[in-house]
C-alpha cells in the first residue's frame, strides 16, 4: 500500500494536475542516473532527474499476489546520460529502476511507484528499449546450494574464504596485442604456468573496460607470452595498453582445493558422494560394504 504526502494527495484530487514520471537508474556500481519524460529537469529524493534523455515509459500490469509482472521504458543513447558503448560492454546489466510519480510543479511531492531490474536491452540506431523485471522474478529463480562432488562456492567468497591477495594467486599487466579472434596476450604474467587463471578472474583497471571483471575460459603461455581467452567475447577488442589484474582459477575439485589453495578445510562439495551407478546398484555377494568410501 502507498501512502501519500498530503500535498500530492491532494493535488491529485484536483480539477488538473500536473505530474509526470521520473526513473531512477542504479547501476552495480553504485552510479546512480535520474530521467524523466517532463520538459524540463527535476530535482527531488536526492537525484537530479534529468528531462533531456528522450526517455519514454510503456504500459505496465500489475495484478495481486506474487505474479512476476513486466514493464518497459525507451530511451535515446546520450553521451551525458546512457551511452551505446558503455550498454555494450555490460554496465548496466542487473541495474534497479526506481520509477516516480511526481508533480512537477512542486517535485517535493512525490510518490515511488515501483522498482525493477533491467532485464533483456534491445539496441536500434541511436536509440535503445530496455525490459524492465518485477523483484518477483527473482522467486523463479533456482534457490539453494548444489549437492555435487565439486565445490559450489566462488573462489575467494566468504564461504570459500581463501584470499585472492595472497602473494602468487593474482598479477598485474598490460594487453599487448590480439593474435587471434579467441583471445589476447598480456604482458608481466608469463611467469605463471599454463592453466593457473583458467576459470578465474580478469578485471580490466585501465582502459574502455575499467571496472568490469570477466571469466577467463582459457589460459596458455606460448614463446613466453600470456594468452588469454574469456568465456564470453567481449563487445569489442582490448586496446593494447589497458591495464588488468587476474586472479587464480579453480575447478571445483577437491584434488584442485588441496593442491594448490590448501583450503579443504573450507571446501564446499561432496567429494565422496555416491554416483548414480551405486544409486541405482542393489546389494550382492560380490560387494564389499565395510566402510570404506565407494568413489575413487
Amino acid at each position: 500500500m502507498r501512502t501519500l504526502s498530503t500535498g500530492l494527495a491532494a493535488h491529485l484530487e484536483g480539477a488538473a494536475t500536473t505530474t509526470a514520471h521520473a526513473w531512477r537508474l542504479t547501476r552495480r556500481d553504485g552510479l546512480a542516473l535520474g530521467f524523466t519524460e517532463h520538459d524540463r529537469d527535476l530535482d527531488f529524493a536526492g537525484t537530479l532527474f534529468r528531462a533531456a534523455t528522450g526517455f519514454q515509459a510503456g504500459e505496465v500490469e500489475t495484478a495481486l499476489g506474487l505474479s512476476a509482472d513486466a514493464a518497459d521504458v525507451a530511451g535515446a543513447f546520450s553521451d551525458s546520460a546512457i551511452g551505446a558503448e558503455d550498454l555494450a560492454d555490460g554496465r548496466y546489466d542487473g541495474a534497479m529502476v526506481a520509477c516516480y510519480l511526481v508533480n512537477w510543479a512542486n517535485p517535493a511531492d512525490h510518490v515511488l511507484l515501483w522498482t525493477r531490474q533491467l532485464g533483456e536491452v534491445r539496441a536500434t540506431g541511436n536509440s535503445f528499449r530496455a525490459e524492465l523485471r518485477s523483484l518477483a522474478a527473482r522467486l523463479d529463480r533456482p534457490q539453494g546450494r548444489l549437492y555435487t562432488r565439486r565445490c559450489d562456492a566462488e573462489l575467494g567468497d566468504a564461504r570459500c574464504g581463501f584470499a585472492l591477495s595472497t602473494p602468487g594467486f593474482s598479477a598485474s599487466g598490460t594487453v599487448i596485442g590480439m593474435p587471434d579472434a579467441s583471445g589476447f596476450a598480456v604482458d608481466g604474467v608469463s611467469a605463471f604456468a599454463s592453466g593457473w587463471f583458467r576459470q578465474g578472474r580478469l578485471t580490466f583497471t585501465g582502459g574502455r573496460f575499467a571496472g568490469l571483471a570477466f571469466q577467463i575460459g582459457e589460459h596458455r603461455v606460448d614463446n613466453g607470452v600470456a594468452l588469454i581467452a574469456l568465456w564470453a567475447p567481449l563487445a569489442t577488442a582490448p586496446a593494447v595498453g589497458d591495464s588488468v589484474t587476474l586472479s587464480a582459477g579453480c575447478d571445483k575439485t577437491l584434488s584442485t582445493c588441496v593442491a594448490r589453495f590448501q583450503n579443504s578445510a573450507n571446501f564446499q562439495g561432496f567429494p565422496f558422494m555416491p554416483g548414480s551407478d551405486f544409486a541405482y546398484g542393489y546389494a550382492d555377494g560380490d560387494s564389499v560394504h565395510d566402510g570404506r568410501p565407494v568413489t575413487p
